[in-house]
């Protein structure tokens, strides 16, 4: 809408709101009844003023972050910038104008995401993929399957002078139960491509019965055995790696981030990948966002009671399957089976949003030395998807 084109009671009103937002008020646009000139040549959207307004709310937002809200667009699938309701006449084409009270989080999610995306961009952090050395008598080794384990394991030893690969390379499939595994793989991915929610992702897996990849054991072995003819291993028994691959021990991998940080690093990674290249996003979303997002806590994804009966299944024909083939096995195959544990069925629209605004408030650069050990150029080669 042109300011220089209307200038009405209605549209007075919403530019004294934009001042009240911007001086960090908090008054909701329902319950604004004040004035005020022009504050630009266009009146911001809906979803931009009320994602302000929850950003005083939530805290005191910097006078550039202020204006940089104000100026967002909001991009992805969802409605385009939205007017004001109450401030011009209802058009025959187009969205009506609204409420930004009613708008729900999601909306307003869609302008966080793309602000947060400018954030990580700005911190623009290095890869490190090793020393720079390699010791000349190691152990060969490749690693396989869960990547929350298989990531910040690879990393650890490639920065230790051992990566992946070589001559002769034992093959070595890690894993855990399966409902952690699909926790992980659909974590790795939003750190990574993004993709669909964690409902929807699992609902499709459900419908066709099958897993993703990284999770699928046997479907591995199987593939690296006729692949290479080499010698493939299972570990499911994480103290059993360090010999398997010539060290005395491995740190512990990171923990989940919760479900709502993983939703929310989806959701960023939707837009990063209009902004840089697919190894660029993975950098970023891994090195600079989730050290961020880590430090926040909160309940990590767990799979919901009604995928057990099928995920139960699976597992147990990836048992039988790995002990049929004759694979060595390190660890109880029965650990392969379902377990339930605490955490969170659902990522919360609010709860990400809730998570957005914080980052916002505090920005996402990475304090110094940190690294989610989840980047490396080994990572992507070894990957099997």
């Amino acid at each position: 809408m042109s300011a220089a084109d209307e200038d009405t009671p209605g549209v007075r009103r919403a530019w004294g709101w934009v001042g009240h937002l911007r001086d960090g008020g908090t008054t909701p646009w329902d319950d604004w009844s004040g004035q005020g000139p022009a504050g630009g040549r266009v009146l911001p959207g809906a979803q931009q003023l009320e994602l302000l307004r929850r950003l005083n709310v939530a805290g005191a937002p910097s006078p550039t972050l202020v204006e940089r809200v104000v100026a967002a667009s909001a991009p992805g699938r969802g409605r385009p910038d939205l007017e004001l309701e109450g401030s011009v006449e209802r058009r025959r084409f187009g969205p009506p104008p609204v409420d930004p009270g009613h708008l729900p989080d999601d909306e307003l999610l869609r302008v966080a995401a793309a602000l947060i995306a400018e954030d990580v961009v700005a911190t623009d952090p290095e890869p490190v993929d090793g020393p720079g050395w390699v010791r000349p008598w190691r152990r060969r080794y490749r690693l396989l399957g869960d990547p929350a384990l298989t990531a910040p394991w690879r990393h650890e030893l490639v920065a230790r002078g051992r990566p992946p690969g070589g001559r002769g390379a034992l093959v070595l499939v890690l894993g855990t139960d399966l409902t952690q595994m699909l926790a992980d793989v659909w974590e790795h991915r939003c750190f990574g491509e993004g993709g669909a929610a964690w409902s929807r992702w699992l609902d499709s897996l459900g419908r066709r019965d099958t897993l993703p990849p990284r999770a699928d054991l046997l479907h591995i072995a199987r593939t690296w055995s006729a692949r290479s003819g080499r010698r493939v291993e299972v570990v499911l028994d994480p103290t059993a790696l360090p010999g398997l691959v010539g060290v005395r021990r491995l740190a512990a991998p990171p923990a989940p981030v919760s479900a709502d940080a993983a939703d929310l690093a989806r959701r960023v990674s939707a837009v990063l990948g209009l902004l840089v290249d697919r190894h660029r996003r993975e950098v970023l979303l891994r090195r600079a966002l989730r050290p961020r997002l880590a430090r926040l806590g909160g309940a990590p994804v767990v799979v919901p009671p009604e995928h057990l009966g099928w995920l139960d299944d699976r597992a147990v024909a990836m048992r039988e399957g790995l002990l049929g083939a004759g694979y060595a096995v390190h660890g109880d195959p029965d650990l392969l089976l379902p377990r339930t544990r605490p955490g969170a069925v659902e990522p919360s629209d609010a709860g990400v949003l809730a998570l957005a605004l914080r980052l916002l408030l505090e920005g996402v650069a990475p304090r110094s030395g940190d690294d989610a050990g989840q980047d490396s150029t080994h990572d992507r080669e070894e990957t099997t998807r």
